[in-house]
């Protein structure tokens, strides 16, 4: 009767932890096999034009960011864009050493740590060249960017590595990497063609 009572109780559990990640996704993300979070996350609604196609979610990803000294920007417009458990990431040297590092931020990071920086510099950023490559529901884009800050003056040049998926009705931004030029490190002409 113990055994008995154990297995109904396990699989009461069982079905409890089923219902939860069945439930644990919003509606207009994609659905994801993951552990249950007790965070609830959710995408804002996007606008058609940013994320119907590959061009039309990579201007959005430059627009959003952008902006001059003091100029608020929209994060819901950005989160619109990334899936809920996204990552941003950059790699180059670490402080104080000639080695390279990664930096992984989750999008809410990346708004909070980078958000007053983009505010305060006047930060801009265009796109100068892209190669996208794009099999089935899945897509990589290599955009070469410019960076140039109003506060100084200063311009950086380097390339995000974009990784999409499509849901049968929208693009997703899965993740972004990416790395800067600098003295060691400079952007062949493959990677300067004009986007068309």
């Amino acid at each position: 009767m113990k055994i008995v009572r154990r297995i109904a109780c396990i699989g009461m559990l069982l079905g409890l932890a089923l219902s939860v990640i069945a439930n644990s996704h919003a509606a207009d993300s994609p659905v994801m096999l993951q552990q249950a979070s007790p965070v609830i996350t959710t995408s804002p609604p996007a606008r058609l034009s940013d994320v119907q196609t590959i061009d039309g979610i990579v201007a959005a990803l430059y627009d959003v960011i952008s902006g001059g000294v003091g100029q608020v920007r929209d994060w819901n417009r950005m989160r619109s864009l990334f899936i809920p458990e996204a990552r941003i990431m950059a790699i180059g040297p670490k402080r104080d050493s000639k080695d390279l590092g990664l930096r992984i931020l989750s999008l809410s990071d990346y708004i909070a740590n980078s958000g007053p920086i983009l505010v305060d510099t006047g930060f801009r950023e265009r796109e100068l060249s892209r190669k996208t490559e794009q099999w089935g529901e899945l897509a990589q884009v290599f955009t070469t960017y410019e960076t140039t800050r109003d506060a100084n003056k200063s311009t950086q040049r380097g390339i995000n590595s974009v990784q999409l998926m499509h849901d049968g009705t929208r693009w997703w931004i899965i993740s972004l990497l990416f790395e800067a030029e600098r003295i060691q490190l400079s952007l062949p002409d493959a990677y300067l063609v004009p986007v068309k």
